[in-house]
């Protein structure tokens, strides 16, 4: 018989994994010239990888934080008529702070969206080999899900639930609280967090800066609290999938 993890080598006789899955590593390696159907492949560097990056959107939003403070500080300043160059320096910092945090999370965000599409892809294929019809979604809602508007606000959180359930190790999968907080702040920072930023584009005066900068440190700090969430969400996801790997699938006892 097929081993019942990587689905393209021949189990040992009376077992039900083949030899290079059967091994502590995990994952096992097609043999040479043989074309395996959907190969189990170690999601952890990608994890690993993509929580780094996760971890690096945090703390350029720590960053953005404490310019968000000093602007708001020196645009209170300006406000009540001090101009004084100790604050017009102060106030040029906080310019170049923020467009500089600004950029940042531009870029560090389109990282961590590639990144994490690559390894979401990962762990979706290695959930059709624990549960082949166990996914409501074709896997091109992996890219497609994220892309298409309307589809936009659930797709992605039903196939990473489906990923989830598929990738559980006791007789029922767990509960999916983690994965709802992650996709609340998902939509919370993608829909509020760009509108709180508007005001903060438009303003003109100090005081209207002033008054806007609140808006955009709530926006930043819902941006980070996100960020921590999906740090939790790939690791726990990724250790799931290894666990599972290493445990192999469970297969009824012949009597």
């Amino acid at each position: 018989m097929l081993c019942t993890r990587c689905l393209h080598a021949e189990a040992a006789p009376e077992g039900v994994l083949c030899a290079g899955c059967a091994t502590p590593a995990g994952f096992a390696i097609p043999p040479a010239g043989v074309t395996p159907r959907i190969p189990l492949r170690s999601p952890i560097g990608l994890g690993r990888a993509t929580a780094v990056l996760l971890g690096l959107a945090a703390a350029v939003d720590v960053f953005a934080l404490g310019a968000d403070f000093l602007m708001y500080d020196v645009t209170g300043d300006l406000a009540v008529g001090d101009t004084g160059a100790a604050v017009l320096d102060r106030a040029d910092l906080a310019d170049k702070l923020t467009a500089a945090a600004g950029s940042a999370q531009v870029l560090v965000l389109l990282a961590c969206a590639v990144v994490f599409v690559i390894w979401l892809w990962r762990v979706r294929r290695n959930a059709e080999v624990f549960a082949p019809d166990g996914h409501h979604r074709a896997r091109a809602w992996v890219i497609a899900g994220w892309v298409v508007p309307i589809a936009n606000l659930w797709y992605p959180r039903r196939v990473v639930v489906d990923i989830w359930d598929a990738s559980s190790t006791g007789d029922k999968p767990g509960g999916h609280a983690l994965i709802n907080v992650w996709w609340a702040l998902w939509l919370l920072t993608n829909t509020i967090g760009r509108f709180l930023y508007t005001a903060f584009d438009a303003a003109d005066t100090s005081q209207e800066i002033h008054d806007s900068m609140t808006q955009v440190m709530f926006a930043d700090g819902v941006d980070l609290v996100a960020a921590l969430v999906a740090v939790a969400l790939v690791l726990r996801l990724t250790r799931m999938q290894d666990e599972k790997a290493r445990q192999g699938p469970a297969v009824p006892v012949a009597v």
